[in-house]
């Protein structure tokens, strides 16, 4: 077991740690770019009356539903999947999910039909949720410690970039789409362009992988059990689709339900394992974490899923003009990331702690979401620009945090259980994702606007300043055998 404070000396052989940083980058751009062209993609499925989603009674519900169900697959293999890399090495997971995403896109692409498309959906964020655990444990193993943070930010920053190409590329994707497959299938193609984009980007990786660990990769075991795994979580979440789609179940009851069995996950997980891993999984202070952190992915998917929507809807204007606004939110990440990480190095190796930097810069993201809310409310005729600087503000600070927290995180826990923890961290966290696409579009449909949703929005993420001031140690358990009542550790 490689420690997280004293990562490997790079070699010729052997690649540096901020070449892992890139090729992780590279990762997540196309990884959020496969799960994000799904919100302007149903976007226009809505405004041109595509056959499956036409006779809907309420289409942003529905399309909500949609996304929440992705989310729910992703959630749900996040903690198995840690653990997984824990035990079979977390390069071998992430060459494993990110291969399974370039297929699983794909194949998104090319069967229509409401049920299968929701299923292909599901299935590509069941391979996709192993993504995210392995990739911040492989951060954490190889960069020094004084740097943790910093990385990654940068890694992550992809995110901000696939969030862009997705808005940006969408519309004239499907444009484009019109006129090769005609006016019906058009949305298939963006489908097509970045499932093959990064399935050509799993054969680098898996070289680079193999390069990293300095041994043959075990690939058949994690694959085998994640799609065990896989099997299991679609039956279930298609049943809830099913029960929603053709008993009248509200969609947002059905998003109840998938957090349920997410719950039900922990749960389990927690019984069998928390005694070997009391800080990942038991522990107060990183369960404050994991719970507060359910706003950041709240943000991240009311903005990435509907911000095309938001725009268009609040100033009348076309889907190439909305998506180049919405941009801003998502390329706020790549300064975001970065420099969030950075400060909260630069925080931690000063005394100043990384929760109180993350204090502020939660506060900071509130306000800008409220001033957000107001303008869209109270201003008539809202400009392009003014929603665009007022996006890239509340993206500024929202991507900001999410390297902090996570830095926070891997601080509090020992380093042979730094999978289960991440895992911990984004299945919890993903609430916000599942909940946020499916509650949002209800209260579009029920209210005519969007200002609800993101006063919501503004709720969730003040409220979560409070619950870091909670978190009192800033370094690991002694041991993962018992929890203290008070935890071991500094005071924060």
């Amino acid at each position: 077991m490689v420690n997280a404070q004293d990562p490997p000396t790079p070699t010729p052989s052997v690649p540096h740690y901020r070449t892992l940083w890139l090729v992780l980058f590279a990762g997540w751009l196309f990884a959020y770019a496969d799960r994000a062209i799904t919100g302007p993609v149903v976007t226009w499925m809505i405004d041109n009356d595509v056959d499956f989603l036409q006779a809907a009674e309420n289409p942003h519900a529905l399309g909500g539903l949609i996304g929440s169900l992705f989310f729910a697959g992703y959630m749900l293999t996040q903690l198995p999947s840690g653990h997984l890399g824990d035990r079979y090495g977390h390069a071998a997971v992430l060459t494993v999910s990110f291969v399974w995403a370039g297929v699983a896109t794909i194949v998104s692409g090319i069967f229509a039909g409401l049920f299968t498309f929701v299923a292909l959906r599901v299935i590509t964020g069941l391979g996709e949720g192993a993504f995210y655990s392995n990739d911040r444990s492989l951060v954490v193993t190889h960069t020094p410690e004084h740097k943790r943070s910093l990385g990654l930010g940068v890694a992550i920053t992809g995110l901000a970039f696939g969030l862009t190409v997705a808005n940006i590329a969408a519309p004239p994707l499907l444009n484009l789409g019109e006129d090769v497959l005609g006016r019906n299938d058009a949305w298939k193609l963006p489908f097509l362009v970045f499932g093959g984009l990064t399935l050509i980007l799993s054969g680098f990786m898996w070289r680079f992988m193999r390069r990293l660990v300095q041994r043959p990769l075990r690939l058949r075991a994690p694959f085998g059990r994640l799609a065990a795994m896989a099997v299991v979580f679609c039956a279930l979440i298609m049943a809830l689709f099913w029960a929603s789609d053709r008993l009248g179940i509200p969609e947002w009851l059905a998003a109840v339900a998938q957090i349920v069995l997410a719950l039900a996950i922990v749960a389990v997980m927690q019984r069998r394992r928390g005694v070997q891993m009391a800080s990942a999984l038991r522990d107060r202070d990183t369960m404050l974490i994991y719970i507060a952190a359910i706003s950041i992915l709240w943000s991240i998917w009311l903005f990435g899923y509907w911000s095309v929507a938001i725009v268009s809807s609040a100033a009348d204007s076309s889907l190439v003009e909305a998506g180049l606004t919405a941009a801003f939110n998502a390329g706020a990440g790549i300064i975001g990331f970065p420099v969030g990480g950075w400060l909260s190095d630069v925080a931690q190796r000063r005394g100043l702690g990384r929760r109180n930097l993350l204090i502020g810069a939660t506060i900071g993201q509130g306000v800008l979401v409220l001033l957000f809310g107001f303008y869209l409310q109270f201003v008539g005729e809202p400009s392009l620009w003014v929603m665009g600087a007022l996006m890239f503000g509340t993206g500024l600070f929202l991507n900001a945090v999410q390297p902090m927290s996570q830095a926070l995180t891997a601080d509090l826990v020992r380093p042979e259980n730094h999978g289960s923890a991440f895992g911990m961290w984004n299945l919890i966290a993903e609430i916000g994702a599942v909940a946020s696409p499916v509650v949002s579009g209800a209260l579009r449909d029920a209210t005519g606007s969007w200002t609800t949703a993101i006063y919501l929005d503004a709720a969730l993420v003040l409220g979560s300043a409070f619950l870091y001031l909670g978190v009192r140690r800033t370094g690991p358990l002694q041991a993962d055998t018992s929890v203290p009542s008070m935890a071991a550790g500094k005071p924060a």
